[in-house]
């Protein structure tokens, strides 16, 4: 298994991975917010993202107006920066967002651990999914993607998971 709290892995991936580690790197966002115990998740680390894909990175929080003040204060500088504040499964929830290179990054922040909040655990589930299946899984997955799917939706609907699959992934069985 990966150890997708370090992205090193990136380094070996595909193109679009090992720009993302480049651009992660040289611009050393994890580093700078290393208080949060960033983690990179989403679609680009386990490869099935799509051409607009962005870099998510959760972050752990436990002063809501401090990470505020930390991430306007270290990408407010950033093209397109903003920063919103809502309501997430009746969490508190932050999203700072901004490009970097070719790349739009969402900060999503919570006062949850990173390991425990359901973007990282979405991911490593459907990360040990595409493990289980063939190649042609993951290119459906995509398929999906690029005709308007989300990401968990799509496995929803290629896994015949009858609810809602934000809900369902988090308890599937492989």
């Amino acid at each position: 298994m990966i150890d997708f709290k370090n992205i090193e892995y990136l380094k070996y991936g595909n193109k679009k991975q090992i720009e993302a580690f480049e651009t992660l790197t040289k611009n050393k966002v994890l580093e700078a917010l290393a208080e949060f115990d960033p983690i990179l998740v989403g679609t680009i680390p386990i490869n099935i993202d799509i051409e607009n894909s962005d870099l998510d990175i959760v972050c752990y929080w436990q002063n809501k107006n401090h990470f505020i003040e930390k991430i306007t204060s270290l990408f407010r500088n950033k093209t397109h920066f903003k920063i919103t504040e809502t309501i997430i499964n009746q969490q508190e929830s932050v999203i700072g967002s901004f490009m970097l290179k070719d790349f739009e990054i969402e900060i999503f922040g919570q006062n949850i651990p990173t390991q425990n909040q359901n973007g990282y655990r979405h991911m490593i589930i459907e990360y040990q999914i595409l493990q289980s299946r063939d190649e042609n899984f993951r290119k459906e997955i995509i398929k999906l993607k690029q005709n308007g799917y989300k990401t968990e939706p799509a496995f929803g609907k290629l896994l015949g998971l009858k609810n809602d699959p934000y809900l369902e992934l988090l308890n599937y069985k492989i």
